[in-house]
């Protein structure tokens, strides 16, 4: 089975793992997504397979109402996409750049199916702004779509009445939602058996973060195993090289059936790329203090971290400049908000994370600059598409960074599962009988909330466990850890990230260098990037610049929130005690230099405790100790504290040590010395979850008899202390031994707190 072989390059179908490429001509074709990339003069064949003239009318027809243009028509490749779908009720992937209008694939066929008969169209979507974009789209179109997301859990209800009343065209859901125990067993089997297309955007999540990041991505493969032969399944992305491509045609041949792929070129001509490297990161904020208002029209600027895109954009809003961050950590209506202000040029830039991405929509986004590089071409490609696709050009700048590899290692690993913790979950699960919560299973197996959640999904996926009300059980089903699959994943994340590099020091075109990386056969020199035509960008960074940088920068002072509850189930491991901590025996509001993921201080500090376990405990550096100072110079505490006390450490003691001595030296304050561990301490070390963490600590920590009666005799609170704050557990167990001898108040201080 296959598309009719054409003139201009030929168009072919094959089962996964041959290769099919779209007619190189642009046909003057327009979708709701279309990019001025893909409009041409050329006027495209009446029928490029020839199959049935009629249905391409009527899909013309529909395309036209769609675009609200007489003279539309279709780019090449989208009517053979919508035409293996509906008159051949084929499983087929779609490979194109951004702006060639996917969408108008999916709507167009979705409603000639509609009008065949055929069921509602599911969309597997991975984001909420993806969500109500393609809602937004489908209803200028005429397309009745509904979305059953986190955002909208009160209207779930009357758009199920909707769906059984037929007056649903499309439905989009998150791949979560296909294991949430309601949607999975009650709604999705009524779905299975009506629908009429299944489509898998962003189809690339199957592999890049199915794999880990995203596991119920993995799980759209069981779902396409259980329709029925005669619904067709779509899977679209922008973003695939070859071995991703390889990994998507695997899940839709599910079954043994043929996949229909069709790949176009993916280069972006409207992008004018650019690499500019700097000495600091303080050059690189002072960059975008100096340059930022001559990127045209508005834009986005996306940094690796949550707190790297808040401290940017504060930096650049204290400097003048109308921005806003968009994180995972911003409120959804609050990033609703802020798409809104992009869109309507309210703003000059969103300060971003990966977080704004898929589905955002902003056809004349004028700039994109990364401060740090993503760990692949792939993603790069896809976050730079975001720009230029409704205008003649627009600038791509990357301002690499020297910490990019070492977030990159963080990401690649940090969600892999663990064999030993997994197999800790599934006897914990067993030994339960019946289902447990997550907070549950927290008391049971030493692992925070979100990791444990993953590996909880790696695991459904895998039909070990399984969602139900009330939490997880084991499905009694043995589990074996793939570690050849989660190795050869490793390893195709290290050659990416090597190949970002590679990007980043080629001489060569570089809008060429990304195609190639996605596979694309027909990549060439752009004649636009810095390489093919000069640098178009300004490399200076004046004096005025890097001091504006510089004071965002030096900011220091980070609060520490005092722990003011039990963690649940501490009784479970020993610790008899629930509910509120007493105030009575409770810290106050700390503070920590800064977070390790900071700007400015943030790095040296992720320096610092890197390199502990390489190299021997040192005294205190005095710029460190003198900004330490700082903070405490801007802390608005009730009461001056009268008197400095140390943790016990056993990495760092001369660290800990001579930084409590010296801020006691500097302040003038009475240094008393440090606490001391009782028996064996703590036994854990950092790290675990809050419950485990917790009943480590408690008990491990007393006051010194040598001073323990100074404590009560002391005017005012007390500073404990510490190198670094994870969980906050050793710092509140200091505070209650504190305390409890007598001491009126204590004020955490640290260096460094994790989060």
């Amino acid at each position: 089975m296959g598309v009719k072989r054409t003139r201009n390059p030929p168009l072919t179908g094959r089962k996964h793992g041959a290769s099919l490429h779209s007619n190189r001509r642009q046909a003057r074709g327009v979708g709701p997504h279309c990019d001025t990339d893909a409009v041409s003069n050329d006027t495209a064949p009446a029928s490029l397979s020839g199959h049935d003239p009629a249905l391409r009318e009527e899909a013309t027809a529909i395309l036209r109402k769609l675009v609200g243009r007489e003279d539309a028509d279709f780019h090449d490749g989208q009517y053979e996409a919508i035409e293996a779908l509906v008159a051949g009720g084929r499983r087929a992937l779609v490979v194109q750049r951004t702006g060639w209008g996917k969408s108008a694939v999916y709507f167009v066929a979705s409603l000639l199916l509609r009008a065949r008969g055929a069921g509602p169209t599911l969309i597997i979507s991975p984001l909420l702004a993806l969500m109500r974009d393609q809602v937004s789209a489908a209803a200028r179109a005429g397309v009745r779509a509904q979305a059953i997301n986190s955002a909208n859990a009160t209207e779930w209800g009357e758009v199920m009445a909707r769906l059984d009343a037929g007056e649903v065209d499309v439905l989009l859901v998150s791949p979560e939602r296909l294991n949430n125990p309601s949607f999975r067993d009650t709604q999705l089997p009524r779905l299975v058996q009506s629908m009429g297309l299944l489509v898998v955007d962003e189809a690339h999540c199957v592999s890049d973060w199915g794999h880990d990041f995203r596991p119920d991505y993995r799980r759209i493969r069981e779902l396409i195993g259980q329709l029925p032969q005669r619904v067709p399944v779509l899977a679209t992305t922008a973003t695939a090289n070859e071995r991703v491509v390889t990994d998507i045609e695997e899940q839709l041949a599910v079954g043994g059936t043929d996949v229909f792929t069709l790949r176009g070129p993916l280069a972006r001509t409207s992008l004018r790329l650019g690499v500019l490297r700097l000495p600091s990161p303080r050059a690189q904020l002072g960059w975008l203090v100096q340059h930022l208002n001559e990127l045209p029209g508005s834009g986005i600027v996306y940094t690796l971290t949550v707190s790297g895109a808040e401290d940017i954009a504060a930096l650049l809003s204290k400097a003048g400049f109308p921005v806003l961050a968009y994180t995972g950590r911003t409120d959804p209506a609050e990033r609703e908000r802020a798409e809104q202000a992009l869109k309507d040029n309210q703003v000059k830039a969103l300060v971003a994370t990966s977080a704004l991405g898929m589905g955002f929509d902003k056809p004349d986004l004028g700039f994109v600059v990364h401060v740090g590089a993503p760990g692949s071409p792939v993603s790069y490609y896809q976050q730079v598409g975001r720009a230029g696709r409704a205008t003649d050009t627009a600038d791509v700048l990357l301002l690499p960074g020297p910490e990019d590899r070492e977030i990159w290692r963080y990401f690649a690993t940090a969600s892999m599962p663990d064999e030993a913790r997994a197999q800790a979950v599934l006897a914990a699960l067993a030994e339960a009988g019946g289902a447990l919560s997550v907070p549950a299973l927290e008391v049971r197996v030493n692992l925070r909330r979100t990791p444990l959640e993953l590996l909880l999904k790696v695991l459904a996926v895998d039909g070990a466990v399984e969602r139900v009300a009330g939490g997880w059980r084991s499905t009694g089903t043995p589990w074996v850890y793939d570690a050849d699959r989660y190795a050869r994943v490793a390893r195709a994340r290290l050659d990416e990230q090597n190949a970002m590099l590679e990007y980043e020091r080629t001489t060569g075109c570089r809008m060429e260098f990304l195609a190639r990386s996605l596979d694309d056969a027909t990549a060439a020199p752009c004649g636009r990037c810095d390489n093919c035509a000069g640098a178009w960008y300004s490399g200076s960074v004046d004096d005025v610049a890097q001091q504006t940088a510089g004071a965002g920068m030096d900011r220091v002072g980070v609060a520490i929130e005092p722990r003011k509850l039990y963690p649940t189930g501490a009784d479970r491991l020993g610790v008899p005690v629930k509910g509120k901590i007493p105030e009575t025996v409770q810290a106050l509001e700390g503070r920590a230099l800064a977070r390790l993921t900071d700007l400015g201080w943030g790095g040296r500090l992720r320096t610092l405790f890197e390199a502990a376990n390489a190299t021997p405990d040192a005294p205190i550096e005095q710029d460190l100790l003198q900004a330490c100072v700082k903070v405490l110079g801007q802390w608005d505490w009730a009461q001056r504290p009268v008197g400095v006390v140390s943790m016990p450490s056993r990495n760092r003691p001369q660290l800990v040590g001579s930084l409590a001595a010296g801020i006691a030296q500097l302040g003038g304050l009475r240094y008393l010395g440090s606490l001391e561990y009782l028996g064996d301490g703590p036994r854990l070390g950092p790290g675990g979850n809050s419950v485990y963490r917790f009943a480590d600590v408690r008990g491990s920590l007393g006051v010194p008899q040598s001073w323990a009666a100074d404590l009560a005799q002391a005017p005012g609170p007390l500073l404990l202390v510490d190198d670094l704050s994870d969980s906050r557990w050793s710092l509140t167990e200091g505070a209650r031994v504190l305390r409890e001898a007598g001491a009126p108040g204590v004020l955490p201080l640290v260096l460094g707190m994790v989060g």
